[in-house]
């Protein structure tokens, strides 16, 4: 409850001060937009902002649930194999040094203006952060823990069922919130590079034609949707690891 008022007040406080700078600097409003004028484009258009933002979360929900699973098989499989590691890591490693927001003019080129290239960049946006949190997580279980399992008798199926991946699943929610954060970003750099539809294309065509306060509304309607998303993976991993003393996300 006291996170909740201090983020109302601290949004409150920023539109203030969005407010305040538009009317001392006397910005016009095809510049920068005062948060009145932004308010009442959100609700004269918000049948038009509710379709774009209807695409885009369900690109960014596809490519969270495509990149999540991919980089939980591609952690398993470089802890599982050595030959893996060899190959996979160095080639993993080269791939982040190319900027993504490079390779979405190849993807739409590929996959066309649909919901395919979009998705496809919001998986390799997100599939990096989740690889590497979860690999992190298995490669670091208590040696400890592991000696005494093998002392025992367990196998490496075992090992990975009961020992490393419950001890790594903390890594794999902060590479999830992670990835919750950045997944709009690849939905939106698609939709900026080619589509017909999305937050991201109707703030390339807002811009174009000066509708500044379009811009802003459906900026805003990006961050909220990114927000959520981001409080939505928090809550699950919360209720899905309730002995973490760091998983009460905003609360206290």
């Amino acid at each position: 409850m006291k996170a909740a008022l201090r983020a109302l007040i601290t949004f409150a406080g920023l539109l203030l001060a969005w407010a305040f700078l538009v009317r001392w600097a006397e910005l016009p409003h095809y510049i920068l937009p005062g948060p009145d004028r932004v308010a009442a484009r959100l609700w004269s258009d918000r049948a038009l902002l509710a379709d774009h933002a209807l695409m885009t979360l369900a690109e960014v929900v596809l490519g969270l649930l495509l990149g999540t699973v991919c980089g939980v098989l591609a952690a398993l499989a470089l802890m599982a194999s050595t030959v893996a590691r060899r190959w996979l890591l160095p080639l993993l490693l080269v791939s982040q040094a190319v900027p993504v927001f490079a390779i979405a003019p190849l993807l739409v080129l590929w996959l066309g203006y649909g919901m395919a290239s979009k998705v496809a960049m919001a998986t390799l946006i997100i599939f990096f952060p989740v690889t590497a949190a979860f690999y992190d997580g298995l490669r670091r279980t208590d040696p400890g823990w592991l000696d005494l399992a093998r002392t025992m008798g367990a196998s490496p199926w075992m090992l990975l069922r009961h020992i490393r991946g419950p001890a790594a699943l903390p890594a794999l929610g902060a590479g999830l919130r992670v990835a919750a954060a950045v997944a709009p970003i690849g939905a939106v750099v698609g939709e900026w590079v080619g589509a017909s539809s999305g937050l991201g294309y109707l703030m390339l065509h807002a811009t174009a034609r000066v509708q500044t306060d379009l811009t802003f509304a459906a900026l805003f309607l990006l961050a909220l949707l990114a927000v959520a998303l981001w409080l939505l993976v928090d809550l699950l991993l919360r209720r899905a690891l309730p002995w973490l003393p760091d998983s009460h996300g905003f609360e206290g």
